[in-house]
């Protein structure tokens, strides 16, 4: 079996992580109907890939990039033991590629790159009714934490 490379995404790899935004969106439109029609964008990938207090990673598979995720570190709420957590986003893995242990490689190296920026905690944000993801986010030792209700008026 193929090695899985996780690397710190460089901006050669724009076109590619573009896709996988547009990947990212697709999956969650099911479970957001505030989200625009296209073209809709996430992320300032640019700025991203340049910041210091944000990793953004890419997972290859056979000289294939076929996962993407990234941490940013943020200020915790001024009632928290920890002043700042990794909050993590842009997870993705192309469908064909997915019950590999990509995400888990990926989640592994953010997990890495947070300690080493001394952050003790991570954090994410899922879609109630996204299962799989809760799955593969439970999988890796996350726990349900808060849910956000919303209500639209």
């Amino acid at each position: 079996m193929s090695e899985i490379l996780v690397r710190t995404a460089q901006l050669s790899d724009l076109p590619t992580l573009r896709s996988f935004e547009q990947g990212v969106i697709l999956a969650e439109r099911p479970f957001n109907p505030l989200i625009k029609n296209d073209p809709v964008h996430y992320y300032n990938i640019e700025e991203m890939i340049a910041s210091s207090h944000i990793e953004i990673v890419v997972a290859e598979l056979d000289g294939e990039l076929v996962g993407s995720g990234y941490a940013r570190i943020e200020n915790a709420r001024h009632y928290l033991m920890h002043q700042q957590h990794a909050y993590l986003g842009f997870m993705y893995v192309k469908p064909e590629h997915r019950g590999k242990g990509i995400n888990q490689k990926v989640i592994e190296t953010l997990k890495q790159w947070a300690i080493s920026q001394n952050i003790t905690e991570l954090r994410l944000d899922v879609y109630d009714e996204n299962i799989p993801a809760i799955k593969a986010y439970e999988k890796v030792g996350f726990k349900k934490h808060l849910i956000a209700m919303r209500l639209g008026v």
